[in-house]
C-alpha cells in the first residue's frame, strides 16, 4: 500500500504544493488522478473561493458557497464535493499512476467525501497522495493505521517518492 501525506502550516500553502506537484508531474506525463485546489481571496469578504481541479483533464468545480461576509458556519458546498467525488471515481477505472487528494478534510474525517476513493485506489494499488491539516490529522492517522508516509512539503520529496512508489510497481508487475 502506497499512501503519503503531506502537511504543512501557512494558509493555502498545501494547496500550492500539490497544485505544483500536479503540474510538474502531469508535464512528465504521469497519468493521475484526483484533485487539486485553488483559492481565491475575495475582494467583498476576507474568505476565499474554494476550486477543485479535476486531474488530469481540468475540470474546475466551485466547492465553496456564499454564506455571507459574517457568516460562521462551513462553506464547502457539499453538492460540487460530490460532483467532484464521483468524477474522481470514475477516472481510477483508467488505472492511474497516482491518486492526488487536496485535503484530507472534515468530511474524509467523517467517513465522506474523498475517504472512499482514497480506499478504493489503495485497494487497487494506485499510490495516494493527500493533503493533511492538524485538526484532521488524528482522524487521518486512524484511518490509514499507521500505514501513511510522512513525506517532506517540498516539490523534490514529493517527487522522488512519487519516482520510488512508481518503480516497486513496475518492478512488481
Amino acid at each position: 500500500m502506497y499512501l503519503a501525506y503531506v502537511t504543512t502550516t501557512d494558509r493555502g500553502a498545501t494547496d500550492r504544493l500539490l497544485s505544483e506537484v500536479a503540474q510538474h508531474l502531469l508535464a512528465a506525463d504521469a497519468h493521475l488522478a484526483g484533485v487539486v485546489q485553488t483559492n481565491t481571496e475575495c475582494t467583498d469578504s476576507s474568505k476565499c473561493d474554494m476550486d477543485v481541479r479535476v486531474l488530469p483533464d481540468g475540470e474546475m468545480i466551485r466547492i465553496s458557497q456564499s454564506l455571507g461576509e459574517h457568516s460562521r458556519g462551513c462553506r464547502l458546498d457539499p453538492a460540487a464535493l460530490e460532483q467532484a467525488v464521483g468524477l474522481v471515481t470514475n477516472s481510477l477505472e483508467d488505472a492511474p499512476q497516482l491518486l492526488i487528494i487536496n485535503k484530507f478534510g472534515k468530511h474524509e474525517a467523517d467517513g465522506r467525501g474523498f475517504r472512499p476513493v482514497i480506499a478504493e485506489a489503495l485497494a487497487k494499488d494506485i499510490p495516494v497522495l493527500v493533503g493533511v491539516n492538524g485538526l484532521n490529522s488524528e482522524k487521518f492517522q486512524e484511518f490509514a493505521g499507521g500505514a501513511a508516509e510522512q513525506i517532506a512539503a517540498d516539490l523534490e520529496s514529493i517527487v522522488a517518492w512519487f519516482d520510488r512508489v512508481d518503480a516497486q510497481r513496475v518492478a512488481a508487475a
